[in-house]
């Protein structure tokens, strides 16, 4: 195994912890509640000859990353050499009027779809392991593992690379879109930061603790129906002595995500990229579907910096939602004026905005807790599979992977204007190219909706995302929170209300915005 794997095996998917939680259990108290509702891992798409055979060739990922590499490849010189005017920029119009909308599809139906098929890790784990596709036995770069320290914040340093690069975005207005150039500059940044970290250190570091997309597409994919690849039988990885999905064996590396699939019940943390099913030798891993929400309400064990990771990225969608009105502009106005700041957005405002969203959540849930928490429980102990931590963390980890549809359906509506307004301006972008269109084709003036058209489909995709949230905020709250809180149907109503209304507070916002990209 390579140095430092076994360490981080042991703080993520520690397999004797694990096989200590999937020994029979004493079926009784809240032990049994979570035993009735374990998660299946649903159809097996590998149990199919053809798919069988399509995942263990080695050149799968391969071809599923190339013609990416060569989009954004073409995005970056086009940037840099093509024309100034954005809509007629392939490199602007394709990333900010196309992709991003399809990277959210993509979340919601598949899960972590875009990082099986990422140029950005792609090109980097290419470099690093000297080969396209063939399984190299010695990797290039220092192989270091992530400081431990760093590692055990989780999704919390994504959501702030995150954060960083939104803010970054906004202030040189790269997704305006502007100068195209700038759009080109952003996606070198991404893929030299990548290169970087794949060379220093071991596997996908970067994917898993820096990528500024990792933290959204991780918990947003946990909508999708797209389980992953899943141990068939937990009984066999048990019993397993080699951990070749883990250490990497003859047929395929190791988990570059360090997650073992035998502790796996959920897809937050499955880059779909097929490794463990190659290198397991005793034929254990498929590559299975489960029902929509499932990797959102079955997860047995929660985790805190998931659920912060989630409600800043609630704040951060609200956020962009208030930017676009008028009472903002006003705001950042006046904070620029005071604090001699050159133009929008004003640092302040963009974090103040996002941690009052963040706060008001988290404040929710403690709410929540104050008014429905058993008085004859003690929160910092284990019962069963349950680790609370807190009467606080009780509540609020629950109630915040229940937003997961919300934030997800609202993510995906602020990008809908530009999609609706601008997409067709790719055709004449790649007329441009080759000399063939200009501003004033009738497709670059072309808009697939009107404003109100706009403002509707908005509404309607929020409102889908506030009921599936509902829908699974009352799951949640019946097997997590119905035990510990006094009140069966107080505390679901409560939680299930509170999602509704998370819903209603986005749609409103799309209204007063009016469509406005």
């Amino acid at each position: 195994m390579e140095a430092g794997v076994e360490e981080r095996v042991a703080a993520l998917d520690d397999p004797v912890s694990v096989a200590v939680r999937l020994r029979p259990p004493e079926r009784h108290g809240l032990e049994e509640r979570f035993a009735a509702s374990d998660p299946s891992p649903g159809l097996e798409l590998t149990a199919h000859p053809r798919v069988a055979r399509l995942l263990k060739n080695r050149k799968f990922q391969f071809l599923l990353i190339l013609p990416n590499q060569i989009v954004f490849w073409t995005v970056i010189f086009v940037g840099l050499l093509g024309t100034a005017v954005p809509g007629l920029n392939f490199g602007a119009a394709i990333t900010w009027y196309v992709w991003f909308c399809l990277v959210f599809v993509m979340m919601v139906v598949v899960g972590r779809a875009w990082c099986a098929m990422c140029p950005f890790g792609g090109f980097a784990e290419w470099i690093q392991r000297r080969s396209f596709f063939r399984r190299t036995q010695k990797a290039l770069g220092l192989g270091r593992k992530f400081p431990e320290p760093l590692a055990k914040l989780g999704f919390m340093i994504p959501v702030v690379s995150f954060l960083l690069l939104t803010w970054i975005e906004e202030f040189f207005n790269i997704a305006g879109p502007g100068n195209p150039a700038d759009t080109s500059f952003m996606v070198i940044g991404i893929v030299a930061s990548a290169l970087v970290f794949f060379l220093v250190f071991e596997r996908r570091t970067f994917c898993r603790y820096i990528c500024p997309l990792t933290t959204l597409i991780g918990t947003v994919g946990s909508m999708g129906s797209v389980a992953g690849f899943r141990t068939r039988d937990r009984q066999v990885c048990l019993a397993c002595t080699t951990k070749d999905c883990m250490r990497g064996g003859e047929e395929g590396y190791g988990c570059p995500w360090y997650t073992w699939p035998g502790s796996a019940d959920s897809n937050l943390y499955c880059g779909l990229c097929t490794e463990c099913y190659k290198a397991c030798p005793e034929g254990n891993v498929g590559l299975f579907l489960q029902r929509p929400l499932t990797s959102v309400i079955a997860p047995r064990r929660r985790r805190v910096d998931v659920a912060w990771g989630i409600v800043a990225l609630w704040g951060l969608v609200l956020y962009q939602q208030f930017n676009a009105t008028n009472a903002f502009a006003a705001l950042d106005n006046w904070l620029n004026s005071g604090l001699h700041f050159p133009h929008y957005p004003n640092p302040l405002d963009y974090l103040g905005i996002i941690a009052v969203g963040a706060a008001v959540t988290a404040g929710v849930a403690w709410l929540v807790s104050v008014a429905f928490a058993r008085r004859d429980l003690d929160f910092s102990s284990k019962e069963g599979f349950l680790d609370r931590g807190s009467r606080f963390r009780a509540f609020f980890m629950p109630m915040a992977y229940g937003l997961v549809p919300v934030v997800g359906a609202d993510y995906f509506a602020r990008q809908l204007p530009k999609f609706f307004q601008h997409a067709p301006r790719v055709v004449p972008a790649v007329a441009h190219i080759a000399g063939f269109a200009t501003t004033r084709s009738p497709i670059y003036r072309f808009s697939l909706l009107n404003n109100g058209g706009i403002v509707a489909v908005q509404v309607a995709v929020v409102s889908i995302g506030a009921l599936a949230a509902a829908f699974a905020t009352w799951r949640i709250a019946t097997r997590e929170l119905v035990p510990v809180s006094r009140g069966r149907l107080g505390i679901r109503l409560a939680s299930v209300g509170f999602a509704l209304a998370c819903g209603a507070a986005a749609a409103v916002l799309y209204v007063l915005m009016h469509a406005a990209d």
